[in-house]
């Protein structure tokens, strides 16, 4: 059975393990350290979390803390008041208070100044902050979920980072795995990535002859999804054909794989454009609820979670129009998005 929750992709065993405590995870407002590779799809694991969390319904305010300088940081995250500093002709808000009632995402906390990381820490445990130029606290109530692809214990070990930040921010792991160690999810992926840019680009979808099959799994991907995506862009532009060939495929990913011919054949891969509209409805089974270790209420859940994702993706978030889709009143779908326990 596949996965599949705010675009992340996938039926490995290894992010299926993910899935699973984050299932778990979602309804709590414990502090969640999602670590991983660049490019493995942190973001968007992070947004699964909040939309199965009771905070669905309020904001999800992500900030990337080594893309800011460090000297602007604190008041994008704390906000300032009016003459705080120089071009500070105004007051304005930070990002924890645009937060409140939702979670706020730090993305990239490792890149973070020691300085501010003490201020990361009082938010923790005061759930207060203060803006800058201010002389008063001021309470926020956020779920803190923060991201990295350092490695945070060796990180405080060389004083970099603040061992008590790093506890309390490691309540709750999750590793998202890099794309090599996802068997079979590479393949899902291509055919995904490949199907989406074709339609956008309103030309036949592309298929993948068995050698460049073999190629995609022998390939190392060290950009991971991003990489992947991004290579499938570029293939549904610039492959004339109706099927990718080995030759279309650049020098550097055929000479990181080397002999075709010795590469293993890859294992029958089931069509990725929703399979089951094609075949027909089939009813899950109990041998469903064991792969993914999860009782009927959970089940059942996670089926309604996602038939009202896909309905709100559908109506662009619109409400009424989602409603429709799934044949409720609107009212029904804002007390189910109220109680969504993940």
């Amino acid at each position: 059975m596949e996965l599949k929750s705010n675009g992340i992709i996938g039926q490995s065993a290894s992010l299926a393990d993910v899935f699973r405590v984050l299932l778990k995870v979602a309804p709590t407002d414990s502090t969640v350290l999602v670590t991983g590779e660049s490019g493995t799809g942190k973001e968007l694991l992070v947004r699964a979390l909040h939309n199965k969390s009771s905070r669905a319904v309020k904001p999800f305010v992500p900030i990337n803390c080594g893309a800011i300088p460090k000297e602007l940081l604190e008041s994008e995250l704390f906000g300032h008041e009016k003459g705080a500093f120089t071009h500070a002709i105004r007051s304005r808000p930070g990002r924890f208070e645009v937060a409140d009632g939702g979670t706020i995402f730090l993305d990239e906390i490792g890149e973070m100044d020691l300085s501010l990381q003490v201020k990361i820490l009082r938010v923790l445990q005061e759930k207060e902050i203060e803006r800058v130029g201010g002389t008063g606290m001021k309470k926020v109530d956020v779920r803190i979920v923060a991201a990295t692809n350092r490695d945070l214990e060796r990180e405080v070990s060389q004083g970099r980072f603040r061992e008590d930040l790093y506890y309390r921010l490691n309540v709750i792991p999750l590793h998202l795995p890099p794309l090599r160690e996802r068997n079979g999810d590479v393949l899902l992926l291509a055919e995904h990535f490949l199907a989406r840019f074709c339609e956008r680009k309103c030309r036949p979808r592309l298929r993948l002859d068995p050698g460049v099959r073999k190629i995609l799994l022998a390939y190392n991907w060290p950009g991971n999804v991003r990489e992947l995506e991004n290579f499938m862009e570029r293939l549904s532009i610039l492959v004339d054909g109706d099927e990718v060939h080995p030759p279309d495929l650049p020098a550097k990913i055929l000479e990181a794989v080397g002999d075709i011919a010795a590469l293993p054949e890859p294992a029958p891969l089931a069509e990725p454009a929703q399979p089951l509209r094609k075949q027909g409805f089939v009813w899950p089974t109990l041998a469903d609820l064991g792969t993914h270790a999860l009782g009927l209420k959970e089940f059942l859940d996670a089926v309604e979670d996602r038939l009202i994702e896909e309905a709100l993706a559908r109506s662009e978030g619109v409400k009424n129009q989602a409603a429709e889709l799934l044949g409720i009143k609107r009212t029904t779908l804002i007390e189910k998005l109220k109680k969504k326990p993940g």
